[in-house]
């Protein structure tokens, strides 16, 4: 009888170790999850306040080249309709930065804001006055650095984003993330580089 009861206690003790060893494997699982989701909202944070930095400087330099472009105000119109989608596109952006659906639509908005930026720089090109003039070289070399920022930026979120991905895709930990709400992939901000990041090919 003894013997028994040793038995039953000591299968009882050997189930609650591995539902322990379950359980803290589980949480480590999703502590580790929400570390690297973490990082990836805070890599998105750094790009956001490069876009930002973007988006302000557009403005001015639309203000600025008005005086000159009084028969080129279709592009500077474009201009500014791309700035404030991909602002639109940002804000949101940046409530769910592991949003895959969100990042896409955001790099979208930037890839055309980035066109508009290069028809008006090649606009500029025929007007050797605004080519000229202090303000606009200013926001250029200001347009560029910024450039430069967003590609070191994007650069950080994008392997951020590998990281987190391969982490949750791998086996077992793919079987706990879509437990815990991280089901969906985030994505890569995938942006083009145009001739306002090329700077040495327009000389203001």
């Amino acid at each position: 009888m003894t013997s028994v009861i040793n038995n039953f206690f000591s299968t009882i003790g050997i189930l609650l170790l591995i539902l322990t060893l379950l359980a803290v494997f589980v949480i480590v699982i999703f502590n580790t999850l929400i570390k690297y989701r973490n990082y990836v909202i805070n890599a998105f944070a750094q790009i956001d306040v490069q876009l930002h930095r973007r988006h302000d400087l557009i403005p001015n330099l639309v203000n600025t080249c008005q005086a000159y472009l009084k028969h080129e105000s279709s592009t500077l119109e474009q201009v500014t309709k791309a700035r404030n989608a991909a602002l639109s596109c940002l804000e949101q952006a940046k409530q769910a930065p592991n949003n895959g659906a969100l990042i896409k639509q955001l790099a979208n908005a930037e890839n055309t804001l980035t066109q508009a930026l290069s028809g008006l720089q090649i606009t500029i090109e025929d007007y050797p006055e605004l080519k000229a003039n202090e303000t606009v070289k200013d926001l250029h070399e200001e347009l560029v650095s910024t450039e430069n920022k967003i590609a070191f930026a994007r650069q950080a979120y994008n392997d951020e984003v590998m990281q987190y991905n391969t982490y949750k895709q791998s086996f077992p930990n793919n079987l706990i993330a879509a437990k815990f709400g991280h089901k969906n992939d985030a994505s890569v901000l995938e942006l083009e580089k145009t001739s306002i990041q090329q700077a040495p090919s327009v000389q203001l």
